[in-house]
Order: structure tokens, then C-alpha cells, then sequence
């Protein structure tokens, strides 16, 4: 089969050019930047375009499928050419179900946690050579792909991302997959891009539930009121299991899940990762492992690449790094760190960097998200928001949004890092929340602070 990528570049498309390739597929690809990993990664399967930019020649009838991927433009060159011959375009999402429609499809939905369910999902399947085909949004320990697909596996996990499939699809990709076994974790408003209201934002999950196959299941987090509220409500006539949080205890730094043999210490903590722990297990146990093998493999999981993820620890201080933007986000990263080490002096610094969070009227969504932090720092470039072309905000909206007298505020990066390697960390915890690098932050030098 010959597939063309438009935008191979992209993190997730040049993961799916990669998954083709490895199937045997006749792969190219066209992109006007490409920036590493994925340029390097193109690079070592030979899929690297030899030259940067669009070029309609690339596209004939000799192409069996088109993937376009978000970062094309509707008026795209290539893409012109290809409906202009007829040929067959798919986005992200409905190329993927295209490769999974004889498979048990298992999506996992919500604001937040998806990345981190899927990647525990796969790590226990993974520790008990167990072989399925996936999509997730991170690397993970112990996979050297983002994406695999096979002829011959059952399953496939698929973490269920609710922006949109393509420049010409404005449907979200979880609405695409079908699944036989769903999840879903949490509803918390973002991409307002997209979904300006909070209804309308709420309804792509209620389309979400009711695209559930016929004899399907979903399980949902019962904490999270907006998620009861959504499934319980979905007339579709499918099996709705409910998990909620598993008691565990914190001592010295370390987190211990209650299980039925016992307390039993685990590498992730806070209250938000054991309950992406409860949904993992529910949805393991679909696929066939028993909760003592669930258990076993869960206590050597360290993590999704970037979500909390412990960049540098000395006996009496330690940094973290995480993905956190959105304000639930920040809110649950900020308590999981300041519960893990209750003792220490939590200094939390977030980038305010994606469009909803530089958007003066969705900031108010932030307030009581660094509350759990005794130090709280809000780093944003006005030049960022310059060239996302929104309306400027001020250090007195932000001041207001997260409702904090003590809120420290930088808008220079340098301003920033000179505060940050003024500070003593002795008896500190030390969280970077972003999705950015805090205008080029150098996180080796960081690491050097915590000694």
C-alpha cells in the first residue's frame, strides 16, 4: 500500500509515517519544517523528505491513501492536487480506525490523565509479553514507538484526544474510533479555541460516549461529577462500570497503594495518578490480566515521559518536571507534589503558554490552582501572546485570575531564571509546570540546583 503523510513532521504523524513503514507500506511525506526527535526519527527509516516544503507533484493515482495531518493548511498545495485527482484523504484518527476495524478498539478519553492511563495500560502489557497494537501521546520506557500497528494483534489501545482530526475534518479524533472499551477520566474545559463555551465543549463528550459500539463498556471516573453526569445520562445501551480512587498512604516521600495483600509501594503518586491507576486496572482486566498481575506490573511504572517526571533529587530536595497547563492540571500536579512531600517548601512555577491559558477570559479558570504550593510562581511572554494574536494581558489579570496576594510574576525569561538560581532549595521540592521552556530555561542547569 502506498500512503503519502501531508505535514509528516508532526509528533504524532511521523509516529504513524514510522508504524506504516514498519508494517511494510510503501511511506513518504512532505512537511514545510520538521524539527527533532521527529526529523532524526524520519531520518533513521529514511522517511525524511530531501527537501523541505509542498510539492503537488508528490501526489498521483498512484497513491492508494492521503493521512492529513493538522499542521496543513485547507489550502495546501499537495492537498489541492489530491482532490483534484480523487484520491482517498484521511485524517489522523480515521486512518488509524481504518487499521483497527477488525480489532477490539480500546479509547481512552478525558481533559486529563489519558496520556498517563494509556501509558500504564501498555506498561503492564508490555511486563507480561502481552503484544497489542497502540497510539499514545508520549515515549514511554521500554517502546521505541509512539504507534504500532500489526495484522495479527487483537487489541488496540488508543488514547482518545478530543482536538480536531484534520484541517478539512473538524471533528475531534476520539469521536472517530468506535470503541469496544472506552474510559473516561475527567471533563475539565480547554481548547477554547475550538470549543468557546464549556456546553459546547462538554457535548464532544457526550458524542464520545454514544459512538460506544453496541455491547461496549464504558468505565468512568464517579469523582469527577461532570463525568458521572455525562455517562450516566448516555441512553446508549452499553455496560457503564464506575472506578474511584484506591486508598494508598504517603511515608517519607514514598506512596503505598492498599491492596488486598497489603500495602504495596508504587513509583507514581498523588491522588490524580492513583486514580488513572484505578481506570488502568479496570480496562487491564478487559484485556485479560487478573488484578495480582495488574499489581505486579503497576509497581515498577515510572511514568509518562513528561507528566511529573523527577529530573534531579538529593537527599533533601527534588525537582520535577511536568506537562500540566490546563488549570485542573496544574491544581492536581500541584497537591500530588505538596502531599508527597508535606515536609519541604513547595516552590511551583507554571508557564502560562498554550492559546486558553493566554486568553484574559478563560484565566479566570485558574483560581486556586498554585494553592497548594507555599511559593508560587506564573511565568508568560507577552510576545507569545503577540503571536498567538490575542488581546494582551496584564500582571494585574493574572494577579486577580489565580486570587494569590504572595503570586510572584515574571514576563522576561531572564528575569526568571535569575530568581530561580538565586533560590536556596535546601528542604525543597522544586515543580516546573509547562508545555513550553519558560522562554529557553537550560533544565541541565536546573537539574544542578538540587543538590
Amino acid at each position: 500500500m502506498n500512503v503519502h503523510f501531508i505535514a509528516i513532521g508532526g509528533a504524532a504523524m511521523h509516529n504513524l509515517a514510522i508504524a506504516l513503514h514498519n508494517k511494510g507500506y510503501q511511506v513518504t511525506g512532505s512537511d514545510d519544517v520538521i524539527f527533532d526527535p521527529s526529523k532524526s526519527r524520519l531520518a533513521a527509516k529514511g522517511l525524511l523528505p530531501e527537501a523541505f516544503g509542498w510539492f503537488p507533484e508528490k501526489i498521483s493515482e498512484n497513491l492508494d491513501a492521503i493521512v492529513l495531518g493538522m499542521h496543513a493548511k485547507a489550502d495546501n498545495p499537495e492537498l489541492l492536487k489530491a482532490q483534484e485527482l480523487g484520491l482517498k484523504i484521511y485524517s489522523y484518527p480515521e486512518f488509524l480506525y481504518e487499521q483497527s476495524k477488525n480489532k477490539t478498539r480500546v479509547v481512552i478519553g478525558g481533559s486529563h490523565g489519558k496520556t498517563t492511563i494509556t501509558s500504564m495500560i501498555l506498561h503492564v502489557m508490555h511486563y507480561h509479553d502481552r503484544d497489542v497494537d497502540f497510539m499514545v501521546g508520549a515515549q514511554l520506557e521500554g517502546f521505541d514507538v509512539m504507534v504500532k500497528l500489526t495484522e495479527e494483534n487483537d487489541f488496540i489501545v488508543l488514547e482518545g484526544d478530543e482536538y480536531l482530526s484534520s484541517p478539512i475534518d473538524r471533528r475531534p479524533k476520539f469521536h472517530l474510533y468506535k470503541p469496544n472499551i472506552a474510559l473516561l477520566s475527567g471533563i475539565a474545559w480547554d481548547h477554547i479555541n475550538v470549543f468557546p463555551t464549556y456546553e459546547n465543549y462538554v457535548e464532544q463528550f457526550k458524542i464520545f460516549v454514544d459512538s460506544i459500539v453496541l455491547g461496549g463498556n464504558i468505565n468512568y471516573n464517579e469523582e469527577d461529577a461532570e463525568v458521572k453526569r455525562v455517562v450516566e445520562a448516555s441512553e446508549n445501551p452499553i455496560r457503564k462500570i464506575a472506578y474511584q480512587t484506591p486508598e494508598y498512604t504517603v511515608e517519607n516521600g514514598e506512596t503505598f497503594l492498599e491492596t488486598t495483600e497489603g500495602p504495596m509501594p508504587i513509583e507514581v503518586f498523588g491522588k490524580h495518578n492513583l486514580n488513572n491507576l484505578a481506570g488502568a486496572k479496570w480496562i487491564c482486566q478487559h484485556m485479560g490480566i487478573d488484578e495480582d498481575d495488574f499489581y505486579e506490573a503497576i509497581s515498577t511504572f515510572k511514568g509518562a515521559s513528561k507528566r511529573l517526571e523527577k529530573i534531579a533529587e538529593s537527599p533533601t530536595s527534588v525537582a520535577y518536571k511536568d506537562f500540566a497547563h490546563s488549570p485542573s492540571k496544574v491544581a492536581a500536579t500541584t497537591k500530588a507534589v505538596k502531599e508527597q512531600y508535606a515536609n519541604r517548601t513547595l516552590v511551583a512555577c507554571l508557564e502560562l503558554h498554550t492559546y486558553s491559558s493566554l486568553n484574559a477570559e478563560f484565566l479566570k479558570e485558574y483560581n486556586g490552582a498554585l494553592d497548594a504550593a507555599d511559593v508560587a510562581v506564573v511565568f508568560y511572554s507577552p510576545h507569545a501572546v503577540e503571536i498567538k494574536k490575542l488581546e494582551a494581558v496584564s500582571e494585574q489579570q493574572i494577579a486577580n485570575a489565580f486570587k494569590r496576594d504572595d503570586l510572584i510574576i515574571y514576563t522576561n525569561p531572564d528575569d526568571f531564571k535569575n530568581y530561580l538560581f538565586s533560590q536556596d532549595f535546601d528542604n525543597k521540592s522544586l515543580l516546573l509546570m509547562s508545555s513550553g521552556n519558560y522562554g529557553g530555561l537550560d533544565f541541565d542547569a536546573v537539574k544542578k540546583l538540587i543538590n
